[in-house]
């Protein structure tokens, strides 16, 4: 059995660690800075509408009638609805569609404030690994995020030893 050389190997295991993970990490890093705009990006994610209201008058009804008039959106029922984000603070109602549109409802009037193609889903899919596959997440990312830990690790050991051998020469 071979003996371990420790900076020699710790080399190897960086080298071929970073070559590894070089896609995924390079996913992770793009998407992550993409998500870091995303609230000064409408690109990215469409910004929130805010009104003055008085009242909450709204009904959910109301809510799928004013959907379905949005083309983009291919609403036609309760179905094509991912999710609603209510926002009483800011008097909206955020009506994210499967095809991941968004519209945003006054809470009050009943009139669309704004829509827009919501683009920070796919981004977070993509960053976490489950846009490729749930398997994707557990199977390549985690393990790539373990991997970069590793390589963080061997990354302060080969900085930090080198600075400690030319003390204890010194010494």
């Amino acid at each position: 059995m071979r003996k371990w050389h420790s900076r020699k190997d710790t080399r190897k295991i960086h080298r071929w660690g970073a070559f590894l993970v070089s896609i995924p990490f390079l996913i992770v890093i793009v998407t992550g800075l993409l998500l870091q705009l995303k609230k000064e990006v409408e690109w990215i994610q469409p910004n929130t509408e805010e009104v003055a209201i008085d009242t909450l008058s709204i009904r959910f009804s109301d809510i799928l009638n004013i959907s379905q008039g949005v083309l983009e959106a291919q609403i036609k029922d309760w179905s094509d609805i991912d999710r609603l984000d209510v926002r009483p603070d800011k008097g909206i109602v955020k009506v994210r569609a499967k095809n991941r549109w968004e519209i945003q409802i006054d809470l009050e009037k009943g009139t669309i404030l704004k829509t827009a193609y919501r683009r920070s889903d796919i981004i977070e899919q993509l960053h976490d690994g489950s846009w490729f596959h749930d398997a994707a997440k557990l199977w390549v990312f985690l393990p790539s995020g373990i991997i970069v830990l590793i390589l963080w690790l061997s990354g302060m050991y080969l900085f930090f030893v080198p600075i400690l051998v030319k003390r204890s020469r010194r010494n």
